[in-house]
């Protein structure tokens, strides 16, 4: 995936660039008509310039041409900067994990008790607790979890709205998205498992579907869903320059997707409504303050454009997310496996100042797989 962004009126130079090379090209956000206009950023954020959502195109190509196509656009004064984006990945870890022998029974069991996270603090996050305050189950808060897909007719989820997106079929997507939804969401019954906040309202963002769409534009239109005091859950990561962007199947190198300059936009767009948004910190086992995350990439992956800045070091461009990493559980009564000190950082996590908080990594009992 190539994108351009144009610094003023585009001309013919470019559609015959396209032409020659394959490609189409159309705007990346819709916001003609759009709350909060073209404009992306709030005084403070420590760019000298002001980026417009306006100003980015995607540009789809035979995957061969990309790289041809985005230097022919960097050779044009009307083109800011181009770059390939790596595809976004689901931000899991996994265990090995065999299916129980025998026949399943014809009823789900109760597994809540298997859910330690629930618990008193520091073991877990005190959602038990919580469930005995006004409010403490989620009544009234709308939660959007941007990713790629979910099992929308689990016995143990209530209906999830589909408000954006195409999800793709996958069965890896899909496990992982409803693994997700059922930490938070899970029902109140006397099966499965009880989400953290299960009377909250939750709907389902993919990042997948026809051009233009991509992560950044997902997240955009989920937080135009939402309002001030709502959640917006983006559950990716993508490869980073650790290993040159390459797509490891150990996921080594895969850094959160806001250090992208079009998805660092979106995520900003939301906090600028009073969204709180939270997101991967990703499982790529990096330093985020390591100095690599300042440059602007190269080629072909870069240049990013000349306003960007690295939004992973805080103070310089911080985007306003809450970047979560993946941290080791107590040994509890369920599972006695020892992945290090209480709350220690997994090996796989990544880490560094911006990473803000960080839950189970491991032995998370829930929905899906």
């Amino acid at each position: 995936m190539a994108f351009a962004a144009p610094t003023r009126r585009m001309g013919g130079r470019i559609v015959t660039l396209l032409s020659k090379h394959g490609g189409t090209m159309r705007a990346l956000f819709d916001v003609a008509k759009e709350e909060g206009g073209t404009r992306s950023f709030a005084p403070g954020v420590g760019l000298a310039a002001e980026p417009e959502f306006s100003a980015f195109y995607k540009i789809d190509a035979p995957a061969d041409r990309l790289s041809d196509l985005a230097q022919g656009l960097r050779e044009m004064n009307e083109v800011d900067a181009a770059y390939i984006k790596p595809a976004a990945e689901p931000a899991a870890i996994l265990n090995s994990m065999l299916a129980a022998p025998g026949a399943p029974t014809i009823s789900s069991p109760d597994f809540s008790p298997r859910q330690e996270y629930l618990d008193a603090a520091p073991g877990g996050v005190d959602a038990r607790y919580a469930w005995t305050q006004k409010g403490g189950r989620g009544a009234g808060v709308r939660i959007v979890d941007v990713e790629g897909e979910w099992r929308f007719g689990h016995e143990d989820l209530a209906k999830l709205p589909l408000l954006g997106g195409t999800p793709p079929n996958d069965l890896n997507w899909r496990n992982h998205g409803t693994a997700v939804v059922g930490v938070m969401n899970a029902k109140l019954n006397k099966l499965g498992v009880t989400g953290i906040c299960p009377k909250a309202t939750v709907s389902t963002v993919s990042i997948f579907g026809s051009a233009p769409w991509n992560s950044a534009t997902a997240i955009r239109l989920a937080a135009g869903k939402l309002r001030k005091g709502d959640i917006l859950l983006i559950e990716l990561h993508r490869p980073g320059p650790r290993y040159a962007f390459q797509n490891r199947p150990d996921q080594a190198g895969f850094i959160p997707v806001e250090w992208w300059p079009d998805d660092f936009l979106a995520v900003r767009y939301a906090v600028r409504r009073g969204v709180i948004v939270v997101a991967a910190a990703g499982n790529g086992a990096q330093d985020l303050d390591d100095p690599l995350y300042d440059a602007n990439p190269g080629a072909p992956n870069g240049p990013f454009p000349s306003w960007w800045k690295n939004p992973l070091k805080r103070g310089v461009a911080d985007s306003g997310a809450i970047l979560a990493g993946a941290g080791a559980p107590p040994i509890g009564t369920f599972h006695t496996t020892n992945y290090g000190p209480d709350r220690s950082r997994l090996d796989f996590s990544n880490w560094g100042a911006c990473v803000d908080a960080q839950g189970w990594g491991r032995e998370v009992t829930t929905t899906g797989y």
